[in-house]
């Protein structure tokens, strides 16, 4: 039978397989609409395809995929291109991210940053370029009206102006100025759980799931996206660069407003260890049909990158 920790083990090397396999979709996905990309200009091109390569966990595209397999019981064609469209949303929110004048971070994924490896100009344009991409994928490819306005429209409000950019702009408001929770909160849930939110949404979508299933999983990815944040939060205190892929202990000397900051590493780990369970807890009708986003959920706890 095994003991506990064997079947642990079983079931790390079975996710951690799967991640590796549902990635490698993506990265194929994204190198065939890269392809097809001929008109835009070449170092343009260039600069969208080094950020798109440049490795990353892929967890928003990977769930759409899962969450489409979890509703459809198979991978559509409209889960691959929502895959390819949040993960071009995701990059070019990482080049406008490093730029002098947000972040200001030279280095993205263990490799120089766009503005780094090409120029500031051509930075901000690759990622221009990228987002405007993100939704023509899925209104010129995704072949059901009805499905393809649905994915872009759940994919708009996350990553707009009352999403992930208001999330942006209050990041950049409340660097040196005293925090409360409630701000704190914000921050999290437009900067980031909304884009995985809408990731876990898009695959649901895609998959053409109930309604009743697609909030579940709506919950589920917004908790899933505020654990990713709390824990970037701790791991940018106690994770080296290498690690990262980015500049460490940036948040501290850029005065942000982060769950370290303000209520302690201790109570940090106690919030995200909450939010997992609440994450694992929105999945529960599924069954053990939701095994992987189960594991993903718990995978949180125990972030080293």
């Amino acid at each position: 039978m095994g003991t506990e920790s064997e079947k642990n083990d079983v079931a790390e090397r079975a996710f951690r397989a799967e991640l590796t396999q549902k990635a490698a979709l993506v990265e194929q996905e994204l190198q065939r609409l890269m392809d097809t990309q001929a008109a835009v200009p070449p170092r343009l091109r260039e600069a969208m395809r080094y950020m798109l390569q440049g490795g990353g966990k892929r967890i928003r595209s990977v769930m759409v995929l899962w969450c489409c397999e979890l509703t459809a019981g198979h991978i559509t064609e409209a889960a691959r291109f929502a895959a390819a469209a949040i993960e071009m949303v995701h990059t070019y929110s990482l080049i406008h991210d490093d730029l002098p004048a947000m972040d200001n971070d030279n280095m993205r994924r263990g490799r120089p940053s766009c503005h780094k490896q090409f120029d500031e100009a051509t930075a901000i344009l690759a990622g221009d370029g990228l987002l405007t991409l993100a939704f023509e994928v899925p209104a010129r490819y995704i072949s059901d009206p009805l499905t393809a306005v649905r994915i872009i429209r759940t994919l708009a409000e996350a990553a707009g102006p009352a999403g992930m950019i208001a999330g942006q702009m209050a990041d950049l408001e409340s660097q040196n100025v005293p925090g409360t929770m409630e701000r704190l909160r914000y921050i999290h849930i437009h900067k980031t759980a909304k884009m995985f939110s809408a990731a876990a949404g898009m695959g649901a979508i895609a998959g053409n799931a109930s309604e009743q299933d697609l909030s579940a999983l709506l919950q589920y990815g917004l908790k899933i996206g505020l654990g990713f944040q709390i824990a970037d939060d701790l791991l940018d205190v106690t994770a080296s660069s290498e690690q990262l892929g980015k500049t460490a202990g940036k948040d501290a000397a850029q005065g942000k407003l982060t769950y370290p900051s303000l209520v302690g590493m201790d109570e940090s780990r106690l919030l995200l260890r909450r939010v997992t369970e609440e994450a694992v807890a929105a999945i529960e009708p599924f069954g053990p049909r939701a095994d992987l986003l189960r594991h993903l959920a718990l995978e949180m706890l125990n972030r080293k990158k």
